[in-house]
């Protein structure tokens, strides 16, 4: 179990997995979650936290507080991506993750898709150091990625045992899906809920599908890849037909793909490289060879 858990992956994996995780959490402040900040505008009994929000405990939000926490965690973030000081620098864009998540979902919501991401940064700050495109294998970048694949997974199986758990059978043959198509449906989805019993299939196809998501860590690699882009699809087609995109999961998925492998930056300068290289210039004192004609043949030499 613990070779499982430390499996070791290339220094180049972690190094991007790094970057890509920090960039979202700059891009979720200012894209996914800009409203967290306007959380501070409503009375203060409304902020009911989370349970660890009560243990700790945390204040009730108020603007400074809130605002400080954003363009600290803006910046920090965005070093955070470039690798330097990963220890120092990830336990604090965690810490001040883990207080933007718990101001967010401490007024009576609470979105199950970042599950894997507050795994991935409390796990990265362990990796240590790595560096893009580096082949050197780590264990502790291994379990920095498997424990985030734990993640991953179990936020599928555990939203089952939830479905399970308060609706029983009825949450797959009832009108779940009929109720998210009429509250925030597409064209695409009207579609296909005109199609006769396919939401009652595809409610059955959904459970199915997160009860044996967990088969993922016993496949081979390449069965292993294929089924984690099945699950890629499967939000692609979320997003399609109610708009719902788990954008946070999505990345810390990632931690499944080989990405030392992604290198934009080398990808770039490759191509400015190539596009920068120069011609040779032609002769220019030599005439055409059209002008100049075919060589006259030699004959044998005459005594």
């Amino acid at each position: 179990m613990t070779d499982w858990l430390t499996e070791a992956v290339p220094r180049g994996r972690v190094a991007a997995f790094r970057t890509l995780v920090y960039l979202f959490v700059a891009a979720d402040l200012v894209v996914f979650t800009p409203w967290v900040r306007t959380r501070v505008d409503v009375p203060g009994e409304l902020y009911h936290p989370l349970l660890i929000g009560r243990l700790l405990p945390l204040p009730t939000p108020t603007p400074a507080l809130v605002g400080t926490i954003f363009w600290a965690l803006l910046v920090l973030a965005l070093l955070a991506a470039t690798g330097r000081a990963p220890r120092l620098l990830g336990w604090t864009v965690f810490a001040l993750y883990f207080e933007w998540m718990i101001v967010a979902m401490s007024y009576g919501k609470v979105d199950h898709d970042r599950i894997g991401l507050l795994v991935a940064l409390a796990a990265l700050p362990t990796a240590g150091r790595a560096r893009h495109g580096d082949p050197t294998r780590t264990e502790a970048g291994g379990w920095a990625l498997r424990v985030t694949q734990i993640g991953v997974i179990c936020t599928y199986f555990l939203a089952a045992w939830a479905k399970f758990r308060f609706g029983g059978l009825d949450w797959a043959t009832g009108s779940v899906l009929a109720r998210a198509i009429i509250r925030r449906g597409t064209d695409l989805a009207d579609v296909i809920a005109q199609v006769p019993h396919l939401l009652i299939v595809a409610q059955f196809g959904i459970l199915a599908f997160e009860l044996l998501s967990p088969v993922v860590f016993v496949l081979p690699q390449r069965w292993r890849l294929a089924t984690v882009g099945y699950f890629y699809s499967f939000h692609l087609v979320t997003v399609a037909t109610i708009t719902i995109s788990f954008a946070p999961h999505l990345v810390a998925m990632t931690s499944f793909l080989p990405l030392e492998k992604v290198r934009p930056v080398v990808w770039a300068r490759q191509l400015l490289t190539h596009r920068g290289r120069p011609t040779a210039p032609e002769d220019e004192a030599s005439p055409p060879a059209a002008l100049i004609g075919p060589e006259p043949a030699v004959g044998p030499a005459t005594p």
